[in-house]
């Protein structure tokens, strides 16, 4: 089976992909600091829960926003799994799309894989919307390739630089506001209408511009631990897909294998 390593910002995500079925998955705290061995220590514990032991990983794939932790999730393929990782975007595996903006090299793995994955499951004009340490909208058109798109403060990195820098404001949970209205009588009424409606009014805000801007049909496409939950409060989204980094590194591994 593929082991695909989505490291990002905020979590790793490890997927255990059998083909393109997805057989499990675990999500940890990303720390560069963490080493290779421990690494291996939570995940030999969670392949035994599945019933499974190291030889069920014959390759390993992955994507990164985070440097630093790239070179020991490496020595976790090599060390524990016993092979060579690939890295997505790096020599050998090439993302394969066209990624038409000004600079190339500076487009961020998840964002390219997301196109890579959306665009085998979403046919056409796209939009991506990406919730996670950041919100990434990205446009990918009718030929699959990658065209840009838009980078704002995600919802936790708000919330937290809005208690941050207001002493007497508290911490709230991300969620939708009670009632109907949208004038809070309580401090805390009026930063969740604040947070959550001012959130979803960027999003439907966002993409009317780039629809319009974009001139054909277009889907929006959503993913990340947020969508489930903004999904209930507009109808800005087409669809859902929880798992499209994932899905974009095996198709990415897929590729990387028929080429070999």
């Amino acid at each position: 089976m593929l082991l695909a390593i989505d490291a990002g910002n905020t979590n790793l995500v490890f997927a255990l992909l059998e083909g393109r079925e997805i057989k499990a998955r675990w999500r940890i705290a990303t720390d560069p600091r963490r080493t290779a061995d421990e690494y291996a220590v939570w995940l030999h514990q969670l392949l035994q829960l599945q019933g499974l032991g190291r030889d069920a990983v014959d390759a390993v794939i992955i994507g990164t926003v985070v440097p630093r932790a790239l070179h020991n999730l490496q020595v976790l393929a090599s060390k524990y799994f016993g092979v060579e990782a690939l890295v997505a975007g790096q020599d050998g595996a090439e993302y394969g799309i066209e990624l038409d903006v000004v600079e190339p090299k500076t487009v961020g793995a998840d964002r390219a894989l997301n196109a890579i994955a959306v665009h085998a499951l979403h046919p056409g004009d796209v939009i991506v919307i990406d919730f996670g340490t950041a919100t990434t909208f990205d446009v990918v058109d009718f030929s699959g390739a990658y065209k840009g798109g838009i980078i704002a403060p995600g919802i936790n990195l708000s919330l937290d630089a809005l208690v941050s820098a207001a002493a007497k404001l508290p911490r709230i949970a991300i969620e939708a506001p009670r009632g109907k209205s949208f004038i809070g009588r309580t401090t805390e009424d009026q930063m969740q209408i604040g947070i959550f409606w001012g959130y979803v009014t960027m999003i439907e805000g966002l993409v009317a511009r780039m629809r319009a801007e974009i001139g054909r049909p277009v889907k929006v496409v959503s993913t990340g631990g947020l969508a489930i939950l903004l999904n209930d409060h507009t109808s800005v989204f087409d669809a859902i897909e929880p798992d499209l980094t994932i899905t974009g590194l095996g198709l990415l591994y897929e590729r990387c294998r028929a080429a070999a």
